[in-house]
């Protein structure tokens, strides 16, 4: 399958970034930018230099993001959730330790 090209900046593509929207040329997620300004309040110029972007890809994302809201916090929700499930199942070993050290 080739990769559908949304826009000049964002792109689908299935063997790459697990198949959701990202940046052309990175396997930055339109989500992950989406949770960078959304929830964590990281504005387009802090993002575009911590990941070496430039303003028209982040824009881009979010302008996707927000054409695609429902199905992107879909997406956010889902990853949320097996992160969560991970955390439950794999303890930390940090807290292992310190939990050994005070018990």
């Amino acid at each position: 399958m080739s990769a559908q090209v949304a826009d000049r900046h964002i792109e689908i593509a299935p063997g790459l970034a697990g198949g959701e929207p990202h940046i052309r040329g990175h396997r930055i997620k339109v989500r992950d930018i989406a949770v960078w300004h959304e929830q964590m309040g990281k504005s387009a110029d802090e993002i575009c230099a911590e990941y070496d972007l430039d303003l028209g890809e982040v824009y881009a994302a979010l302008a996707y993001y927000f054409d695609h809201r429902e199905e992107i916090d879909l997406a956010i929700a889902g990853h949320r959730a097996y992160v969560d499930g991970l955390r439950r199942q794999t303890p930390s070993v940090l807290e292992r330790k310190l939990s050994a050290r005070s018990g």
